[in-house]
């Protein structure tokens, strides 16, 4: 069984994921302070391509076949077509380019694996790897970038408060389960998939973020209408996020455990890659997509 952590590796550990933080953190507000729709867009297709490099990146190292070269081009090409038609004015990404986009990843993923030899489920494994990484990354975090656009207003980015709500209830659910689970997490909650995570931990991860979400809603402006001033639908649809965002980390803990790594990356130290980073919004932005959508 190998050893605990020292107290000071998780002290170093805290501090150099709160200065990670940070650094993120005056990321994002410098690109929401603009209000510029590309600054918006390369900042989320950024993290989008990065994430799928990793991806590709960490499943081939770990001797998993996967069609790197078509899983990395198609998803920089649907980042594109963010750009495209947002930036041309769209309020919503047509449903032909949605199912554009599902039907090359499932028919191209095939129809290049028909250039291999089979060789019993490695060859189907191939297949797998790359159709899930193409609808778990770039489809579903695309939804980031949906929600800047959908919501109702003549703003260049009507949704932007929306999703400035979104990403902060779903980085405090991380924050606090991480900051309670440290300093109170005694019961294990998934321990075959994460050994870190405690129900402690699972609390805070429920309970920080609803004190941000109603602070957005009280104090951010163009929040409140978004809402329908309805304390209601605030604090369902925080609950909601926080479940997804705790969901959304443990399945890419599923993910890096069966390939027995750490990290998807190393740009953000004590944090990881942008796998890490994005892993839980793309469970948590879909669900606000559709909220803004079914009550607009």
């Amino acid at each position: 069984m190998p050893p605990s952590s020292s107290p000071s590796t998780k002290t170093q550990t805290f501090f150099r994921r709160t200065f990670s933080t940070l650094i993120l953190w005056s990321v994002v507000i410098t690109a929401f302070a603009s209000m510029l729709p590309w600054a918006h867009l390369a900042l989320i297709s950024a993290l989008m391509v990065l994430g799928i490099i990793e991806y590709c990146a960490l499943t081939k190292k770990s001797g998993v076949p996967i069609q790197s070269i078509w899983t990395i081009s198609l998803s920089t090409i649907f980042a594109a077509s963010l750009f495209y038609f947002f930036l041309n004015g769209a309020k919503i990404i047509p449903a032909w380019a949605d199912l554009l986009f599902v039907f090359l990843a499932i028919v191209g993923t095939l129809t290049l694996q028909l250039r291999n030899p089979i060789k019993g489920h490695i060859s189907l494994l191939a297949f797998i790897t790359s159709l899930f990484g193409l609808l778990w990354i770039p489809w579903l975090f695309s939804f980031t970038a949906r929600i800047d656009f959908v919501a109702p207003g003549t703003a260049q980015l009507p949704g932007a408060p929306m999703l400035l709500w979104c990403l902060a209830v779903t980085k405090f659910s991380d924050m606090g389960a991480y900051i309670t689970g440290s300093l109170i997490g005694k019961n294990k909650m998934i321990p075959h998939v994460s050994p870190g995570k405690t129900w402690e931990g699972f609390a805070g991860g429920i309970i920080f973020p609803q004190l941000v979400a109603i602070a957005l809603f009280l104090f951010m402006p163009g929040t409140s209408a978004l809402f329908h001033h309805s304390w209601w639908h605030v604090t369902a649809l925080a609950l909601l996020v926080s479940l997804l965002a705790v969901i959304g980390d443990l399945a890419e803990s599923l993910w890096k455990r069966s390939l027995d790594v750490k990290d998807s990356g190393h740009f953000l130290p004590g944090i990881g890659g942008a796998l890490d980073l994005i892993d839980s919004l793309c469970f948590t932005a879909p669900v606000v997509y559709f909220y803004l959508i079914f009550t607009h």
